[in-house]
């Protein structure tokens, strides 16, 4: 029922109620004949006046409601801009429980807003992702097919033919480990593969740094540790695997004998793993925009160094679900520093 016909009701019912008590009280209290016949006059003239009074304050009383029912009607339809508490509700004549209605359902409204805009940025992301991972799976495919297809030509020189082999495999290698680290994130974030357990973070970069002793030795690298830090509770593989990747993101930009320094300490309630480097650092970049996924920098983060581009996104998306942050300063003296932090077990728990 319609604003409209719910006014007219009521106002009618008060009407004939009207009506009827003014009849029978009239016909009860007056005994002349002479006044009697007046009374049915007399009945409707009341009644007339309790539907025009009454439609009245029906009118008042529900027109916020009839403006509340219209927003709601606009944002059923996809406006969601509107607000529920402005023009159109008189605080001072509108019934509290309205006036609370109105406060719910902007609540509501604002909770609608805020999904719809998550679903907004969120199928951005996706259409960003898959256009980034297209733009990286094209360039070494046109590496591949581009040797192999000049590895036709039989009269291309025997020294020639080894480097474009080469050229092939090292780009199937940068092809399957695109794909190796697509599938962590997916895991990561897709599944929840999260295994939480007491972990002792000295182990977990010793464990690294064994894992990548042949990497820095052909790369020139020195890798150096230093102080403790107290037990995490989390997942030892992808703790080890964070160490991993930030060890092999700075071993790539310090150059033949650069510097490379682990650091654990305990620092208000959380377990610090700090990796820096004495390379060039990552310049006036935003510290932030590192953890992007494929974002690259000038120098810090060139396909000339072999990254896949979501090292650093790994590393954040796997911190982030141990409720730990990360970040990135460049030091003073040169050279690029991150820092992890995860909230610390204490020795009883």
């Amino acid at each position: 029922m319609s604003y409209r016909n719910i006014r007219i009701a009521i106002a009618a019912v008060s009407a004939l109620a009207t009506l009827i008590a003014v009849l029978a009280l009239g016909f009860f209290l007056i005994a002349e004949p002479g006044k009697a016949q007046m009374l049915p006059v007399f009945a409707i003239l009341a009644s007339l006046g309790v539907f025009l009074a009454t439609s009245a304050l029906v009118s008042v009383l529900l027109h916020p409601l009839n403006e509340l029912q219209n927003k709601v009607q606009k944002l059923a339809q996809g406006d969601y801009t509107v607000r529920f508490e402005e023009e159109g509700i008189q605080r001072r004549f509108t019934p509290r429980v309205i006036i609370s209605l109105a406060s719910s359902l902007d609540m509501l409204g604002a909770r609608v807003r805020s999904t719809m805009a998550e679903l907004v940025a969120e199928s951005h992301r996706q259409g960003q992702f898959v256009s980034d991972v297209s733009h990286e799976i094209r360039t070494p495919l046109t590496a591949i097919r581009g040797a192999a297809e000049t590895m036709l030509d039989e009269e291309i020189p025997y020294d020639d033919r080894v480097r474009f082999c080469e050229n092939i495999i090292r780009e199937s290698e940068r092809l399957t480990r695109l794909a190796a680290d697509l599938i962590t994130l997916q895991r990561i974030e897709g599944d929840g593969e999260i295994v939480l357990k007491r972990v002792n973070l000295s182990d977990v970069v010793g464990n690294a740094i064994d894992l990548l002793e042949p990497l820095f030795e052909e790369r020139i690298v020195n890798v150096s540790t230093s102080g403790e830090a107290p037990d995490v509770l989390g997942d030892p593989d992808r703790l080890q695997q964070v160490v991993v990747n930030l060890l092999d993101n700075a071993s790539r930009h310090v150059g033949e004998d650069g510097h490379v320094h682990i650091e654990l300490s305990g620092i208000r309630g959380h377990s610090v793993i700090t990796v820096s480097d004495d390379g060039p650092g990552f310049g006036d970049v935003d510290p932030a925009r590192l953890f992007d996924r494929f974002y690259r920098g000038d120098r810090s983060r060139a396909r000339t160094t072999g990254g896949t581009g979501l090292g650093l996104t790994i590393v954040k998306t796997i911190v982030s679900a141990l409720d730990g942050t990360v970040e990135a300063v460049n030091l003073p003296g040169g050279g690029a520093c991150f820092i992890v932090a995860i909230p610390s077990l204490s020795p009883r728990d």
